[in-house]
């Protein structure tokens, strides 16, 4: 049940917060039943992640943090596509992730210690959420409020959003106040309490200065923290910062650090820099990189309930792969590929795609992210398709190139083989306690021989002109999901997607200019090895020239002409 606690400050909380704390909780008794029933009058999808998921999440977080601090976690912006439209709404994967609450306008604290109130009770985090409104409500859908916050994603102390410009929290008290940097990139609307609100008020709780530069600060903590052997490394990393920032190196204690490097090392100057840096580090609490520390770990590794809902993106991927080589025919454009592939994620219960969806015909497949899908007719173009559906949260990432008439030709036949191998090279190498590198570097290794004995290449430096990208990426709540880049564990999800880009023009004989292939598949590192869980979409030249043969559904649909 909702605890309710005295460290709000506004008059309208000293008044009849006890009166309403009891009104509440008997409410919530009597209520929290009949709200489940009309959850489920609604009939909504029964397999969403549990509350206990959520909660036993926000334990894992609490147990990663330093002593005595604080994690100030917000929802996702609402993105305004164009006038008064707002794009579809999707939240921060880590919101979702460690509360399971899915709307705007919402804020988490979560402390590394249970808090102590004024009058002997204790909590470990709060939610503020959206507050209920019939209006807004019969226009935009319903909302879970307070009552719903506690009876279905099971928090204790949840309260609406106006409420958390009246808390009481002393954060200049903890040694770190963790929270992602802010992007200024926040509309502020005309309802009150709302993202930009939220973030506005926290920024005066803590004393964020207008000023604060986060690379500045990171740049700091690098000076402070490193011996005199190692300057050479910040040296290198500093400008990398500097290239995003060149403000940075007029920085009066940077500029001493970068004496002492280029003086060899002046321990003189190096002791002064460290110094002053300390004094600067000291004036403030916040932590903008302990979030992204613990994120990267915790989601690294996928627990069984996330693994159900990621196995179910990744086959409703991969049997749209197969649905769209049935379909295929010459005839056929770029955005009717992609609108079969998004019917069959919509047939299955999927709420959206990972990531805008890529299918490129021919010369369009060398364009890496190609989204615009807008040429009309496919020929005998290979055709690129990197696709992948979003299931409660959890994207796959599946890519096949097919060729638009069902054969492929001799040159497309000979990259693709390439291709294919590369990719079993990756899969393979992809094991418990490799490094993340291991399966590019297998990839690579193939592509770089297979170019050279065609004729493309004449060492394998030069490999990269045509395979510029790396091969493996986490994959779960995020397409390119959250992870330490670490030797591989047990229980990690990846991908495994080597490719050959050959765009017109490049120098080489013309009949292989146009020519792009990626495989791409989404692949489980468990202690038995790599599991290959994008299997349902053919992948050799073989299966997929077979596929293409089998009937459709769609073969029967037509639409009239139009003018």
């Amino acid at each position: 049940m909702s605890k309710q606690y005295p460290f709000f400050t506004s008059p309208y909380f000293s008044t009849f917060r006890l009166t309403q704390n009891i009104i509440m909780k008997v409410l919530l008794f009597l209520l929290a039943p009949l709200f489940t029933l009309v959850v489920s009058a609604q009939q909504i999808p029964t397999d969403y992640l549990t509350a206990d998921f959520h909660k036993g999440r926000r334990d894992a977080f609490r147990a990663e943090m330093p002593a005595n601090s604080v994690a100030v976690l917000f929802s996702n912006p609402v993105r305004n596509r164009a006038n008064d439209v707002d794009y579809i709404y999707h939240q921060d994967p880590d919101f979702h992730y460690l509360t399971g609450y899915n709307e705007p306008h919402a804020v988490l604290l979560i402390f590394s210690s249970p808090q102590t109130t004024p009058d002997g009770n204790t909590y470990n985090e709060l939610i503020f959420v959206q507050e209920r409104n019939a209006r807004a409500e019969q226009w935009n859908g319903r909302r879970l409020g307070v009552a719903g916050t506690i009876a279905t994603l099971g928090f204790e102390s949840a309260y609406n959003g106006s409420e958390f410009a009246a808390l009481d929290i002393n954060f200049k008290s903890f040694d770190k106040v963790m929270f992602y940097n802010f992007n200024n990139d926040i509309r502020d609307t005309r309802e009150g309490a709302d993202l930009f609100d939220l973030v506005k008020s926290f920024k005066n709780k803590i004393g964020f200065p207008s000023n604060y530069n986060a690379s500045r600060m990171q740049v700091y903590a690098l000076i402070q923290s490193a011996p005199v052997e190692e300057t050479d490394k910040i040296m290198t990393l500093l400008d990398r910062y500097a290239k995003m920032d060149p403000s940075l190196i007029e920085d009066p204690f940077i500029k001493d650090f970068i004496a002492a490097a280029k003086s060899g090392t002046d321990q003189k100057i190096l002791d002064r820099a460290k110094t002053a840096v300390n004094v600067a580090l000291n004036q403030y609490n916040f932590d903008l990189e302990g979030l992204d520390r613990i994120m990267n770990g915790l989601r690294e590794t996928k627990l069984p309930e996330e693994m159900a809902l990621l196995r179910k993106a990744i086959e409703v991927s991969a049997v749209g792969q197969l649905e769209v080589m049935k379909a295929m025919h010459p005839g056929m454009s770029e955005t009717e590929v992609q609108g079969v592939h998004e019917y069959v994620y919509k047939k299955y219960g999927a709420e959206y795609e990972g990531y805008p969806s890529i299918v490129g015909g021919g010369n369009n497949g060398c364009i890496l992210h190609y989204i615009e899908n807008n040429k009309p007719e496919l020929g005998e173009d290979l055709v690129l398709m990197d696709l992948g559906a979003e299931y409660h949260g959890y994207t796959a990432d599946v890519t096949r190139t097919i060729p638009a008439n069902g054969v492929f030709s001799p040159e497309q036949k000979a990259i693709y083989e390439i291709v294919y191998n590369a990719q079993e090279a990756g899969i393979a190498a992809s094991v418990v306690g490799a490094p993340f590198s291991a399966p590019g570097a297998a990839a690579s290794k193939v592509v770089a021989q297979g170019l050279i004995s065609l004729g493309l290449i004449k060492e394998a430096s030069e490999a990269r002109k045509y395979f510029p990208h790396g091969t493996s990426h986490y994959l779960g709540l995020d397409v390119h999901d959250k992870g330490t880049y670490g030797p591989f564990k047990a229980n990690t999800v990846i991908t495994v997607e080597p490719g050959i880009y050959i765009p017109e023009g490049s120098d080489c004989d013309p009949k292989w200019w146009g020519i792009a292939v990626r495989i791409e598949d989404d692949i489980l590192i468990s202690d038995q090895g790599p599991v290959l869980l994008s299997y349902m979409a053919p992948r050799s030249v073989a299966a997929i020239e077979a596929a293409m043969k089998l009937p459709s559904p769609l073969d029967a649909f037509s639409l009239p002409t139009l003018e």
